[in-house]
């Protein structure tokens, strides 16, 4: 190798902010977490896969649970800023506002982003997994400690396996009426459910 490819080399090593350091987050994020599963990578890990600095991340993404929704489960959303979404209002309310929020994100795509991620998880452990994780982890049980409910990890589990079987439900098999009525009926049905799960008496 040459000096002056040794230099470039170098220079690579640490990229410009730039779309180039975004793409090779992404893909650096991609073997790191199937790899390590979500809550084993980190984002100091990803940086030095890609050859950034970590802060770029942050820069990028917002964070790990940016990153993780861009580059393994390519959600159609910022995660940080559905979770806002999700604890903008009293807990009471937090059912419905959690199924409107999803359905109305999905529907956006006409659910196939959501498709396409069930299909890589059932063909993927490892996915599988990290979607476990990101769903109970990064986002339910952010929620219920926010309304200070108890038993976080039951919870946030029955409220994940909720919206994942309806995601599957609506946008995959699609099983009529309920993949094509609208997002106002789906709501008014499944979200006192959902809200039991949150704060009510799981028995």
């Amino acid at each position: 190798m040459t000096l002056v490819e040794q230099v470039n080399q170098k220079r690579r090593g640490r990229r410009a902010a730039g779309e180039d350091t975004r793409s090779a987050l992404i893909a650096a994020a991609r073997e790191v977490f199937v790899e390590k599963g979500y809550d084993g990578a980190t984002v100091r890990a990803i940086a030095a896969k890609a050859g950034v600095d970590a802060a770029m991340v942050n820069h990028w993404f917002g964070g790990k649970e940016g990153l993780f929704g861009q580059a393994v489960l390519q959600l159609p959303f910022d995660p940080a800023e559905v979770l806002k979404r999700l604890l903008d209002g009293p807990a009471e309310d937090a059912g419905e506002r959690i199924i409107r929020t999803f359905v109305t994100v999905w529907d956006a795509s006409g659910g196939g982003t959501f498709a396409a991620l069930i299909r890589s998880v059932t063909s993927h452990q490892e996915v599988a997994k990290a979607l476990k994780s990101f769903f109970v982890n990064a986002i339910f049980k952010n929620v219920l400690a926010a309304f200070g409910a108890d038993q976080l990890e039951l919870r946030a589990t029955l409220c994940a396996t909720q919206m994942v079987g309806l995601g599957i439900v609506r946008y995959v098999v699609q099983f009529e009426p309920l993949a094509s009525v609208d997002a106002d009926t789906v709501v008014k049905a499944i979200g006192p459910n959902l809200q039991r799960y949150l704060t009510g008496d799981l028995g």
